[in-house]
């Protein structure tokens, strides 16, 4: 989460000091990023493993039957976070490697994230590092889904309760129909787990394009107008409430967004105006969010 940073003078000592520890800091190998990566790999292994009926328990020698949507995840969150990453870098911003978060729920982990160390130079460069991450994770996650559903298995509809769906987007539902000649409604898919991979990748690009705070979407909407953001933070920050009654999970995000703070840092230069292709990214940006975005992710 970036913080909000004063424009004042430094003196001379203090500016070499920064440059030293900085270079000091890109000397030292990354050996906890690496270790989260290597945590992270071991938790989406098992839970990959725990979605083919494996019991890592009784089965430990088949656990790397969980590499198909393990190395398919990790892929599309790191992809999503070096976006971020290399922009960031090439805009003259300091910013870490990604962080990888394991975690013990049905996925694995809870994400990765960048932090980025330095304010951002103008509202072209903040518009650039917001649209980088969904824009490469979502280039990874669509062949990942559009691979993972010809893989899929088509069942007949079926009536047993207990069962746990997930829910479609446009982008979804539209290539459903067309790979597997299916719709959502008339039939059972068994996803793949590369597949099942693609959409927790394409639920995350949605779920960061949200234009709030200083998630992807707030960065993107706060280059394009400071008012605008304040205005559409307000607007989805509200709409995630009656959806919570769809799907808990809205209630928890929008109070996490609540938490961490709708308000967005300025840029160092604000005066600096957006160009025709940084308009162009921005609504490229809004549409992968409109045919991405899961109203329902979950339902029984």
């Amino acid at each position: 989460m970036e913080k909000d940073y004063e424009t004042h003078s430094i003196p001379m000592l203090n500016t070499m000091e920064s440059i030293e520890e900085e270079s000091e800091r890109k000397k030292r190998f990354p050996f906890f990023h690496l270790f989260l990566l290597i945590i992270t790999f071991i938790s989406t292994m098992l839970a990959g493993a725990l979605q083919e009926g494996i019991d890592p328990i009784t089965q430990p020698h088949l656990i790397y039957k969980g590499l198909p949507f393990s190395l398919t995840l990790l892929l599309i969150l790191g992809t999503h976070e070096l976006g971020h990453y290399i922009v960031s870098k090439r805009s003259r911003v300091s910013a870490t490697l990604p962080y990888f978060i394991p975690a013990p729920s049905f996925i694995g982990t809870f994400g990765a994230f960048i932090k980025m160390e330095s304010p951002i130079p103008d509202r072209r460069a903040l518009l650039k590092i917001g649209v980088a991450g969904p824009l490469a994770g979502f280039i990874v996650a669509l062949p990942a889904i559009i691979i993972g559903l010809e893989m899929s298995e088509v069942r007949e509809p079926s009536h047993k309760e207990g069962g746990i769906s997930l829910g479609s987007s446009l982008l979804l539902s539209f290539l459903t129909r067309l790979i597997l000649g299916v719709s959502d409604d008339s039939a059972d898919i068994l996803l793949h787990p590369v597949g099942f991979a693609g959409w927790i990748g394409l639920f995350v690009t949605a779920l960061n394009l949200l234009p709030m705070g200083q998630l992807d979407g707030g960065h993107i909407i706060y280059s394009v107008s400071k008012k605008l953001h304040n205005s559409f933070s307000w607007i989805a920050f509200v709409m995630l409430f009656p959806l919570g009654f769809l799907w808990e999970g809205w209630f928890f995000w929008g109070m996490a967004v609540f938490i961490l703070g709708r308000g967005h840092p300025p840029s160092i230069d604000e005066t600096v105006p957006l160009e025709r292709g940084d308009k162009i990214l921005g609504a490229a940006a809004l549409i992968i969010f409109i045919i991405t975005f899961i109203p329902v992710p979950f339902k029984i």
